[in-house]
């Protein structure tokens, strides 16, 4: 009983990025080296799923084209077909998010979506570069003029609520993920044999719609920058 009080007293120091190496005189923590574990993951997934593509699919490509295929059924309704050409944006955002998610199954290795400056560093990416598109695409003139949308009275507030989308992506993908991988560790220690499994299982399903939440966002807000309020 000892053990499990003082392994539970240590959750909060496992859940912890550590210090792996430094690359000159920048330290890396194993949130970085588990992000490079999940792009080397999707990068072989991809490759594998791709590398015999065929009129008629089959085996890996059928997997492959069924992604594609749920990734436009979000798009679609939002954006329109006519702008299917930022499949790869949304795509990477749920691909790479998903794997990242999944990783925990790997024994000791801790999700880097349960590290806040992950979450951060991939809210702040996706809302930058959906504001690039939205410039690319209105000029800086018509950009502008959609925070004035429908009425400029909205315009402090549609400032406020473009400032605050990182921080709400952020904490959302963070806050459930690290609350799922601290209840599994906790369900681990305290009954180590079958109660944590069911919970492992939820934990996937939470992982993909933790993934889709985000990608769904990302459209809506690449929507709002394409389309106007």
């Amino acid at each position: 009983m000892e053990e499990k009080v003082y392994q539970l007293s240590k959750i909060m120091k496992k859940m912890t990025p550590g210090e792996m190496f430094n690359i000159g005189p920048i330290p890396v923590d194993s949130t970085v080296v588990n992000q490079w574990m999940a792009m080397l993951v999707l990068f072989a997934l991809v490759y594998l799923g791709t590398r015999k593509l065929s009129i008629r699919p089959k085996g890996a490509q059928v997997f492959m084209e069924l992604i594609i295929q749920f990734l436009y059924g979000v798009m679609d309704p939002a954006l329109g077909k006519e702008n299917r050409k930022f499949l790869p944006l949304v795509g990477s955002v749920f691909l790479f998010i998903l794997t990242m998610n999944l990783l925990w199954f790997i024994p000791g290795l801790i999700p880097p979506t349960t590290d806040l400056s992950t979450t951060a560093g991939l809210a702040v990416a996706t809302i930058v570069t959906v504001n690039i598109i939205g410039v690319v695409k209105k000029g800086i003139g018509g950009y502008v003029h959609h925070f004035m949308e429908p009425t400029p009275v909205l315009a402090p507030l549609n400032i406020i609520e473009e400032l605050v989308k990182p921080l709400s992506l952020s904490l959302r993908l963070f806050g459930n993920m690290f609350g799922e991988k601290v209840v599994v560790t906790i369900l681990f220690i305290l009954v180590p044999v079958l109660v944590p499994t069911p919970i492992m299982m939820l934990g996937v399903l939470m992982g993909v719609i933790q993934a889709y939440v985000f990608t769904l966002l990302t459209v809506t807000y690449l929507t709002t920058s394409l389309k106007g309020h």
